[in-house]
């Protein structure tokens, strides 16, 4: 599992006790010795039972190390044999929506969990369903079916600044629900290899072990960041702590809710952070942004116009200071998104352009899982905005028993209709027992049966 790490500043006053200036209900005023005091406890109150911890148990498969000598007595002589372990682990997660048991997560909190049990603040505890998830953004979404839920608002990271003020709260070490405080320490911390999409928040809020997706929020208690990772010996916090920022977090979420995977956007450029050394060779004004350094044809970069040598300095307003930054932002946007980037060229002035993102090619989408009897299904919304298509059944999945085929399109449950996954998910929801699948096919309609 990965390790997570955030401080909490604790100079919210100075030495003469000067009241902080604060949302009115994050810092009311305390008594010490006729002076007063800010506190974040009326802030927390609010937040803290929207923050939940989540425990997980599977099986992993192990490989085991066997000399040369005897691997023939194995099978394949080129393989080492394998075997599965039991495994279980703690992690933090974050109620998002309240009336639909939302719960994001890092991907790495319950990746090959077989079991996801959450347990809330005041003590219940609930088994999760995994609704969808991202390995390459680390982020997972998951469902839980309880009452008097309490959601963290999100707010709009795009607006955080270096030392703004920061709250981590989640579980380190299994102790309990805790809370940390600190600053923003940088923004846009990228080419780290933790994930293969970047744009961390950096704080020194203390994060450890089991911080793994817990709430990183502001003193409004908006959630600014998903904790995701750590930098320090052994795992340990040492000021140095990493946050998927809040706008990450929402776009790739609304995706797996309305599409049921995750829809990548790709702009269709390749190239490298500038530098010092790229500015003086390419004659730029600038040593920060993305330098271009070549253009896939056709891509949506091409036909916005954006050519090799330029220099991208700033996504839908806001400034990017490296290539990685760059990709981590695209890389969370839906594919058909509209993005604005401004582009230095040459001696011109900054330039605006619009372009309009292409679905990434390569495969690499998360499925979300909408119901046990649509699995082996691959779904995507009806271009016409009438269902929900069928692209693909995999052999022997209980999709296929059910009688889904290829080209199908789900266009409601029992009588009720459905018109893209998003309804479909919240239909399935509200079943139990035996319900059926209004399907078109081709020029037929017809109801299949399931449970």
């Amino acid at each position: 599992m990965k390790k997570l790490s955030l401080l909490i500043s604790a100079a919210l006053i100075s030495s003469s006790f000067t009241l902080v200036s604060l949302p009115s209900h994050a810092a009311i005023p305390l008594s010490l010795n006729g002076q007063t005091m800010p506190s974040l406890a009326p802030m927390l109150e609010n937040v803290t039972p929207g923050v939940v911890l989540i425990s997980v148990k599977g099986t992993h498969e192990v490989k085991q190390q066997v000399p040369d000598a005897f691997k023939f007595f194995f099978g394949n002589p080129r393989q080492n044999p394998s075997q599965e372990r039991q495994f279980r682990g703690l992690g933090s997660g974050v109620i998002i929506d309240a009336d639909e048991g939302y719960i994001v997560t890092n991907n790495h909190v319950i990746a090959e969990a077989d079991e996801i049990i959450i347990t809330l603040k005041d003590g219940r505890q609930l088994k999760a369903k995994k609704i969808g998830s991202d390995e390459d953004s680390d982020i997972a979404l998951l469902q839980i079916d309880a009452d008097d839920l309490q959601e963290v608002k999100f707010s709009d990271s795009d607006n955080l600044r270096v030392g703004d003020f920061a709250v981590a709260i989640g579980s380190p070490f299994g102790l309990g629900q805790t809370v940390t405080s600190g600053i923003v320490s940088a923004l846009g911390r990228s080419g780290l290899n933790i994930e293969n999409y970047e744009d961390f928040i950096q704080t020194d809020a203390a994060i450890n072990s089991g911080n793994s997706g817990g709430a990183l929020v502001n003193l409004n208690g908006e959630l600014i960041g998903i904790n995701t990772a750590i930098l320090g010996p052994n795992g340990g916090n040492v000021g140095i702590g990493f946050a998927i920022p809040s706008n990450m977090v929402e776009n790739l979420v609304n995706q797996i809710i309305e599409y049921g995977e995750i829809r990548r956007g790709v702009l269709g450029v390749s190239g490298r952070s500038v530098n010092s050394e790229i500015a003086k060779a390419m004659e730029l004004k600038t040593t920060q942004g993305g330098f271009i350094e070549q253009v896939t044809p056709n891509s949506a970069a091409s036909e916005a116009g954006i050519k090799a040598g330029d220099v991208i300095t700033q996504v839908n307003g806001k400034k990017v200071k490296s290539f990685s930054e760059l990709r981590g932002k695209i890389g969370s946007m839906g594919a058909g998104k509209i993005v604005k980037l401004t582009i230095i060229r040459a001696d011109e002035n900054p330039k605006v352009y619009s372009v309009k993102l292409k679905r990434a090619d390569n495969g690499n989408i998360a499925a979300a899982t909408i119901h046990p009897m649509l699995k082996g299904s691959e779904l995507e919304n009806d271009t016409n905005g009438q269902g929900v298509s069928v692209l693909k059944v995999e052999p022997n999945s209980p999709a296929l028993l059910v009688g889904l085929e290829p080209g199908d399109v789900i266009v409601g449950i029992n009588r009720h209709r459905t018109k893209n996954i998003a309804e479909l998910r919240k239909s399935l929801k509200e079943q139990q027992g035996t319900f059926a699948l209004n399907i078109v096919r081709g020029n037929r309609n017809l109801y299949l049966m399931a449970r």
